[in-house]
Protein backbone atom coordinates (compact mmCIF):
# COMPACT_ATOMS: atom_id res chain seq x y z
CA UNK A 1 0.00 0.00 0.00
CA UNK A 2 1.49 3.43 -1.28
CA UNK A 3 2.21 5.50 2.51
CA UNK A 4 -0.18 8.87 2.44
CA UNK A 5 1.24 12.20 2.91
CA UNK A 6 -0.33 13.30 6.23
CA UNK A 7 1.08 17.03 6.35
CA UNK A 8 0.75 20.19 4.48
CA UNK A 9 3.78 21.47 2.51
CA UNK A 10 4.83 24.39 4.58
CA UNK A 11 3.93 22.01 7.77
CA UNK A 12 6.43 19.45 6.01
CA UNK A 13 9.33 21.80 5.28
CA UNK A 14 9.25 23.23 8.80
CA UNK A 15 9.66 20.36 10.59
CA UNK A 16 12.39 19.29 8.49
CA UNK A 17 13.69 22.80 8.93
CA UNK A 18 13.81 22.32 12.62
CA UNK A 19 15.49 18.96 12.60
CA UNK A 20 12.30 17.49 12.80
CA UNK A 21 10.63 14.33 11.40
CA UNK A 22 7.93 15.51 8.99
CA UNK A 23 5.65 12.61 6.95
CA UNK A 24 8.39 12.06 3.64
CA UNK A 25 11.49 14.57 2.69
CA UNK A 26 10.59 17.76 1.34
CA UNK A 27 10.93 18.41 -2.45
CA UNK A 28 12.31 21.67 -4.46
CA UNK A 29 12.71 22.43 -7.83
CA UNK A 30 11.84 26.14 -9.14
CA UNK A 31 14.79 28.21 -7.68
CA UNK A 32 17.77 30.24 -8.65
CA UNK A 33 20.24 27.36 -7.70
CA UNK A 34 17.69 24.71 -7.81
CA UNK A 35 15.80 25.01 -11.20
CA UNK A 36 15.96 24.09 -14.77
CA UNK A 37 17.24 24.30 -17.65
CA UNK A 38 14.98 26.00 -20.38
CA UNK A 39 15.91 22.62 -22.83
CA UNK A 40 15.47 20.38 -20.12
CA UNK A 41 12.20 21.87 -19.21
CA UNK A 42 10.85 21.40 -22.21
CA UNK A 43 11.97 17.84 -23.07
CA UNK A 44 10.06 16.98 -19.95
CA UNK A 45 7.03 18.94 -20.67
CA UNK A 46 6.84 17.11 -23.94
CA UNK A 47 7.76 13.68 -22.27
CA UNK A 48 4.81 14.43 -19.32
CA UNK A 49 2.02 16.10 -21.97
CA UNK A 50 2.15 19.25 -20.26
CA UNK A 51 1.86 22.04 -22.75
CA UNK A 52 3.22 25.44 -21.02
CA UNK A 53 4.13 29.41 -22.50
CA UNK A 54 7.89 28.70 -21.11
CA UNK A 55 9.00 32.17 -19.24
CA UNK A 56 12.82 32.21 -19.11
CA UNK A 57 13.13 33.53 -15.03
CA UNK A 58 17.32 33.67 -14.85
CA UNK A 59 18.68 34.62 -18.30
CA UNK A 60 22.39 33.89 -17.32
CA UNK A 61 21.65 29.94 -16.66
CA UNK A 62 19.00 30.10 -19.03
CA UNK A 63 16.37 28.80 -16.26
CA UNK A 64 12.64 28.14 -16.67
CA UNK A 65 9.58 29.31 -14.77
CA UNK A 66 8.34 25.87 -14.29
CA UNK A 67 4.60 25.66 -14.51
CA UNK A 68 2.01 24.83 -11.44
CA UNK A 69 1.09 21.68 -13.40
CA UNK A 70 4.87 20.33 -13.38
CA UNK A 71 5.45 21.26 -9.52
CA UNK A 72 2.02 19.58 -8.93
CA UNK A 73 3.45 16.99 -10.67
CA UNK A 74 6.86 16.28 -8.69
CA UNK A 75 5.50 16.95 -5.44
CA UNK A 76 7.37 20.26 -4.64
CA UNK A 77 6.63 21.98 -1.53
CA UNK A 78 8.43 25.32 -2.17
CA UNK A 79 7.24 28.79 -4.17
CA UNK A 80 9.31 31.11 -4.82
CA UNK A 81 9.02 35.20 -3.58
CA UNK A 82 11.39 37.36 -5.89
CA UNK A 83 12.15 40.96 -6.05
CA UNK A 84 12.88 42.27 -9.37
CA UNK A 85 15.04 45.04 -10.91
CA UNK A 86 14.44 48.98 -10.03
CA UNK A 87 12.31 51.01 -11.77
CA UNK A 88 15.56 53.46 -13.00
CA UNK A 89 17.31 50.35 -14.34
CA UNK A 90 17.03 49.61 -18.03
CA UNK A 91 18.94 47.05 -18.94
CA UNK A 92 17.76 44.20 -21.20
CA UNK A 93 19.48 41.39 -23.48
CA UNK A 94 20.33 43.19 -26.98
CA UNK A 95 21.42 41.00 -29.99
CA UNK A 96 24.54 42.40 -31.49
CA UNK A 97 26.62 40.31 -34.47
CA UNK A 98 30.34 40.19 -33.56
CA UNK A 99 32.96 37.59 -35.34
CA UNK A 100 30.03 36.59 -37.79
CA UNK A 101 27.99 35.22 -35.01
CA UNK A 102 24.59 36.69 -33.25
CA UNK A 103 25.16 36.88 -29.31
CA UNK A 104 22.74 38.04 -27.16
CA UNK A 105 24.35 40.37 -24.45
CA UNK A 106 22.97 41.29 -20.81
CA UNK A 107 24.50 44.16 -18.70
CA UNK A 108 23.39 43.68 -15.20
CA UNK A 109 22.84 46.56 -12.57
CA UNK A 110 26.53 46.35 -11.63
CA UNK A 111 27.79 47.09 -15.22
CA UNK A 112 29.03 43.37 -16.30
CA UNK A 113 28.02 42.14 -19.52
CA UNK A 114 27.19 38.84 -20.01
CA UNK A 115 26.95 37.09 -23.20
CA UNK A 116 25.77 33.92 -24.82
CA UNK A 117 25.90 32.91 -28.83
CA UNK A 118 22.44 32.56 -30.37
CA UNK A 119 23.41 29.39 -31.96
CA UNK A 120 24.10 27.72 -28.89
CA UNK A 121 21.86 29.34 -26.21
CA UNK A 122 22.84 27.28 -23.37
CA UNK A 123 23.98 29.80 -21.06
CA UNK A 124 25.62 33.42 -20.69
CA UNK A 125 29.14 34.16 -19.97
CA UNK A 126 31.02 37.66 -18.57
CA UNK A 127 32.21 39.29 -21.78
CA UNK A 128 32.96 42.39 -19.90
CA UNK A 129 34.24 43.25 -16.37
CA UNK A 130 33.78 47.05 -15.75
CA UNK A 131 35.93 47.01 -12.94
CA UNK A 132 39.03 44.81 -14.70
CA UNK A 133 41.55 48.12 -14.48
CA UNK A 134 40.08 50.12 -11.81
CA UNK A 135 42.01 51.20 -8.84
CA UNK A 136 40.80 51.27 -5.19
CA UNK A 137 40.55 55.25 -5.69
CA UNK A 138 38.46 54.33 -8.60
CA UNK A 139 35.78 52.69 -6.65
CA UNK A 140 34.39 55.62 -4.73
CA UNK A 141 33.22 57.20 -7.89
CA UNK A 142 31.96 53.68 -9.34
CA UNK A 143 27.98 53.83 -10.13
CA UNK A 144 26.85 51.18 -7.46
CA UNK A 145 23.35 50.34 -7.22
CA UNK A 146 21.65 50.73 -4.85
CA UNK A 147 20.18 47.87 -2.93
CA UNK A 148 17.32 49.93 -0.59
CA UNK A 149 15.95 51.14 -3.71
CA UNK A 150 11.98 50.62 -2.88
CA UNK A 151 10.88 50.10 -6.41
CA UNK A 152 12.77 46.56 -6.33
CA UNK A 153 9.84 45.53 -4.04
CA UNK A 154 6.97 46.56 -5.97
CA UNK A 155 4.47 44.17 -5.86
CA UNK A 156 6.65 41.84 -2.95
CA UNK A 157 4.35 41.83 -0.70
CA UNK A 158 0.52 41.11 -1.63
CA UNK A 159 2.16 38.08 -3.61
CA UNK A 160 3.15 36.61 -0.54
CA UNK A 161 0.45 37.06 1.67
CA UNK A 162 -1.55 35.72 -1.77
CA UNK A 163 0.84 32.34 -1.55
CA UNK A 164 0.76 32.45 2.54
CA UNK A 165 -2.97 32.45 2.35
CA UNK A 166 -4.37 30.90 -0.59
CA UNK A 167 -1.79 28.01 -0.99
CA UNK A 168 -0.34 25.50 1.65
CA UNK A 169 3.30 25.62 0.37
CA UNK A 170 6.75 26.55 1.99
CA UNK A 171 7.94 30.23 0.70
CA UNK A 172 11.27 31.12 0.02
CA UNK A 173 13.44 34.13 -1.68
CA UNK A 174 15.36 33.77 -4.70
CA UNK A 175 19.02 33.96 -4.22
CA UNK A 176 20.90 37.31 -3.22
CA UNK A 177 23.41 38.31 -0.65
CA UNK A 178 26.32 37.45 -3.40
CA UNK A 179 28.72 38.84 -1.52
CA UNK A 180 31.87 37.68 -3.06
CA UNK A 181 30.96 36.36 -6.65
CA UNK A 182 30.03 39.83 -7.64
CA UNK A 183 33.35 40.87 -7.06
CA UNK A 184 35.29 38.76 -9.19
CA UNK A 185 32.40 39.56 -11.77
CA UNK A 186 33.62 43.02 -11.84
CA UNK A 187 37.41 42.80 -11.85
CA UNK A 188 37.43 39.36 -13.43
CA UNK A 189 38.26 36.41 -11.63
CA UNK A 190 42.52 35.92 -13.17
CA UNK A 191 43.06 39.62 -11.58
CA UNK A 192 40.88 39.25 -8.54
CA UNK A 193 42.75 36.00 -7.44
CA UNK A 194 45.86 38.39 -8.14
CA UNK A 195 44.61 40.96 -6.10
CA UNK A 196 43.96 38.52 -3.23
CA UNK A 197 47.56 37.91 -2.95
CA UNK A 198 49.21 41.45 -4.23
CA UNK A 199 46.41 43.71 -3.57
CA UNK A 200 44.25 42.54 -1.09
CA UNK A 201 43.05 46.33 0.16
CA UNK A 202 41.46 46.41 -3.28
CA UNK A 203 39.64 43.22 -2.41
CA UNK A 204 38.15 44.46 0.90
CA UNK A 205 37.20 47.85 -0.41
CA UNK A 206 35.36 46.32 -3.30
CA UNK A 207 33.72 43.39 -0.96
CA UNK A 208 32.77 46.94 1.28
CA UNK A 209 30.46 47.98 -1.88
CA UNK A 210 28.91 44.96 -2.11
CA UNK A 211 28.50 44.55 1.53
CA UNK A 212 26.50 47.78 1.79
CA UNK A 213 24.02 47.09 -1.65
CA UNK A 214 23.40 43.90 -0.14
CA UNK A 215 22.87 45.14 3.81
CA UNK A 216 20.46 48.15 2.15
CA UNK A 217 18.49 45.30 -0.25
CA UNK A 218 18.24 43.19 2.78
CA UNK A 219 16.61 45.60 4.71
CA UNK A 220 14.53 46.81 3.11
CA UNK A 221 13.13 43.34 1.40
CA UNK A 222 12.78 41.89 5.03
CA UNK A 223 10.90 45.25 5.58
CA UNK A 224 7.85 43.67 3.06
CA UNK A 225 8.05 40.47 3.77
CA UNK A 226 10.20 38.87 6.49
CA UNK A 227 6.95 37.95 8.58
CA UNK A 228 6.21 35.93 5.84
CA UNK A 229 8.94 33.79 4.54
CA UNK A 230 10.20 30.49 5.98
CA UNK A 231 13.71 30.82 4.22
CA UNK A 232 15.96 33.12 2.81
CA UNK A 233 18.36 32.16 -0.21
CA UNK A 234 21.78 33.79 -0.47
CA UNK A 235 25.35 32.79 -1.64
CA UNK A 236 28.87 32.63 -2.87
CA UNK A 237 30.49 29.82 -4.09
CA UNK A 238 33.85 29.32 -2.18
CA UNK A 239 34.41 25.87 -3.38
CA UNK A 240 35.67 23.87 -6.41
CA UNK A 241 35.95 20.13 -7.30
CA UNK A 242 38.44 18.83 -5.01
CA UNK A 243 38.40 22.12 -2.05
CA UNK A 244 38.33 25.27 -1.32
CA UNK A 245 38.83 27.85 -4.54
CA UNK A 246 40.98 30.25 -2.18
CA UNK A 247 43.16 30.59 0.52
CA UNK A 248 40.89 29.33 3.64
CA UNK A 249 43.28 32.00 5.24
CA UNK A 250 41.69 34.70 3.05
CA UNK A 251 37.94 33.54 3.56
CA UNK A 252 38.46 33.71 7.66
CA UNK A 253 40.39 37.19 7.26
CA UNK A 254 38.19 38.94 4.58
CA UNK A 255 35.44 37.04 3.54
CA UNK A 256 33.61 35.67 6.34
CA UNK A 257 33.28 38.73 8.25
CA UNK A 258 31.50 40.28 5.63
CA UNK A 259 29.05 37.37 4.95
CA UNK A 260 28.81 37.31 8.61
CA UNK A 261 27.77 40.37 9.11
CA UNK A 262 25.04 40.29 6.64
CA UNK A 263 23.60 36.73 8.11
CA UNK A 264 23.10 38.11 11.53
CA UNK A 265 21.45 41.35 9.72
CA UNK A 266 19.06 38.55 7.81
CA UNK A 267 18.11 37.20 11.34
CA UNK A 268 17.94 39.85 12.93
CA UNK A 269 14.94 40.82 10.11
CA UNK A 270 13.25 38.11 9.75
CA UNK A 271 12.66 34.25 11.53
CA UNK A 272 12.92 32.65 8.40
CA UNK A 273 16.11 30.10 7.83
CA UNK A 274 19.17 31.42 6.11
CA UNK A 275 20.26 28.96 3.28
CA UNK A 276 23.65 29.05 1.58
CA UNK A 277 24.94 27.78 -1.76
CA UNK A 278 28.38 27.16 -2.50
CA UNK A 279 29.06 24.24 -5.12
CA UNK A 280 32.19 22.07 -4.36
CA UNK A 281 34.52 20.47 -1.87
CA UNK A 282 34.12 22.97 1.17
CA UNK A 283 34.13 20.20 4.28
CA UNK A 284 37.18 22.72 5.32
CA UNK A 285 34.82 25.81 6.00
CA UNK A 286 31.66 23.99 6.95
CA UNK A 287 32.02 25.06 10.50
CA UNK A 288 32.93 28.85 9.52
CA UNK A 289 29.31 28.96 7.41
CA UNK A 290 28.03 27.50 11.08
CA UNK A 291 29.21 30.28 12.79
CA UNK A 292 28.41 32.91 10.04
CA UNK A 293 24.80 31.71 11.40
CA UNK A 294 23.51 29.92 8.25
CA UNK A 295 21.18 27.32 8.95
CA UNK A 296 20.63 25.44 5.43
CA UNK A 297 23.61 24.36 2.99
CA UNK A 298 22.86 24.09 -0.66
CA UNK A 299 23.69 21.94 -3.55
CA UNK A 300 25.81 19.07 -1.27
CA UNK A 301 27.89 18.30 -4.17
CA UNK A 302 28.02 14.90 -3.12
CA UNK A 303 30.55 13.71 -6.45
CA UNK A 304 33.34 16.50 -4.90
CA UNK A 305 36.47 15.48 -3.13
CA UNK A 306 35.02 14.69 0.79
CA UNK A 307 31.65 15.46 0.54
CA UNK A 308 30.20 11.77 1.34
CA UNK A 309 26.60 12.89 2.14
CA UNK A 310 26.94 9.52 4.79
CA UNK A 311 29.63 11.42 6.44
CA UNK A 312 28.08 14.98 5.84
CA UNK A 313 25.02 14.15 8.05
CA UNK A 314 26.77 12.33 10.42
CA UNK A 315 29.45 15.22 11.45
CA UNK A 316 27.14 18.26 10.75
CA UNK A 317 23.45 17.04 10.42
CA UNK A 318 22.83 18.34 13.92
CA UNK A 319 23.60 22.17 13.16
CA UNK A 320 23.38 21.87 9.82
CA UNK A 321 19.78 21.41 7.03
CA UNK A 322 20.99 19.62 3.73
CA UNK A 323 19.29 20.73 0.49
CA UNK A 324 20.01 19.17 -2.38
CA UNK A 325 22.44 16.11 -2.79
CA UNK A 326 19.81 13.74 -3.55
CA UNK A 327 22.00 12.67 -6.89
CA UNK A 328 24.94 12.36 -8.46
CA UNK A 329 24.72 14.91 -11.15
CA UNK A 330 27.64 14.99 -13.28
CA UNK A 331 27.35 10.94 -13.54
CA UNK A 332 24.76 9.90 -12.73
CA UNK A 333 21.66 11.87 -14.11
CA UNK A 334 22.86 12.72 -17.03
CA UNK A 335 24.11 9.54 -17.96
CA UNK A 336 22.60 6.74 -16.43
CA UNK A 337 19.37 4.71 -17.03
CA UNK A 338 15.91 5.80 -15.46
CA UNK A 339 16.40 2.62 -12.92
CA UNK A 340 20.07 3.69 -11.92
CA UNK A 341 18.97 6.99 -11.72
CA UNK A 342 16.25 5.71 -8.94
CA UNK A 343 19.15 3.52 -7.08
CA UNK A 344 21.24 7.12 -6.58
CA UNK A 345 18.29 8.54 -5.55
CA UNK A 346 17.29 6.20 -2.40
CA UNK A 347 21.26 5.81 -1.51
CA UNK A 348 21.39 9.46 -1.19
CA UNK A 349 18.03 10.40 0.81
CA UNK A 350 18.18 7.26 2.95
CA UNK A 351 22.18 8.37 4.09
CA UNK A 352 20.72 12.18 4.59
CA UNK A 353 16.87 12.00 5.54
CA UNK A 354 17.27 10.45 8.77
CA UNK A 355 16.26 12.63 11.96
CA UNK A 356 14.66 15.57 9.32
CA UNK A 357 17.03 18.36 8.24
CA UNK A 358 16.88 17.11 4.57
CA UNK A 359 15.40 18.85 1.64
CA UNK A 360 15.61 17.47 -1.64
CA UNK A 361 16.73 18.43 -5.13
CA UNK A 362 19.03 17.81 -7.52
CA UNK A 363 22.90 19.15 -7.39
CA UNK A 364 22.33 22.74 -8.27
CA UNK A 365 20.12 23.20 -11.99
CA UNK A 366 19.18 20.39 -13.92
CA UNK A 367 20.99 21.12 -17.68
CA UNK A 368 20.03 20.85 -20.93
CA UNK A 369 20.84 17.53 -22.65
CA UNK A 370 19.51 15.63 -19.48
CA UNK A 371 16.85 12.80 -20.22
CA UNK A 372 13.32 13.88 -19.16
CA UNK A 373 13.18 10.15 -18.20
CA UNK A 374 15.48 10.48 -15.75
CA UNK A 375 14.07 13.80 -14.28
CA UNK A 376 10.54 11.98 -13.79
CA UNK A 377 12.11 9.00 -12.23
CA UNK A 378 14.85 11.36 -9.82
CA UNK A 379 11.52 13.50 -8.29
CA UNK A 380 9.04 9.84 -8.09
CA UNK A 381 11.91 8.29 -6.41
CA UNK A 382 12.41 10.89 -4.41
CA UNK A 383 8.94 11.24 -3.50
CA UNK A 384 8.61 6.92 -3.07
CA UNK A 385 11.61 7.35 -0.61
CA UNK A 386 11.46 10.04 1.39
CA UNK A 387 8.57 8.96 3.57
CA UNK A 388 9.33 8.39 6.98
CA UNK A 389 7.85 5.17 8.82
CA UNK A 390 5.53 6.10 11.11
CA UNK A 391 6.25 5.80 15.34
Amino acid sequence: MAKQETMTSRERVLKALNHEVPDRVPIDLGGFQTGIHQKAYRDVLDHLGIEDDIAIMDPVQQLAKPCEEVLQRFGVDFRYVIAHGPDSFTGGIEKNERDGRLWHDLKDEFGVVWSMPDDQQLYMDISHHPLANATTTDLASYPFPKGDDPTRFTGLRDEALRLREETPFALSTGIGGVVYEICWYMRGLERWFVDMIKNPSFCEALLDKTLAFWMGYYTEFMAQIGDLIDVVMIGDDIGGQSGPLFSPLFYRNVVKPRQKQLVQHIKSLTSAKIWYHTCGSVVPLISDLIDNGIDILNPVQISATDMDPVMLKKRYGDELVFWGGGIDTQHVLSFASPGEVRADVRRNVEALKPGGGYVFNSVHNIQAGVPAANVVAMFDAARDYGFYDSE
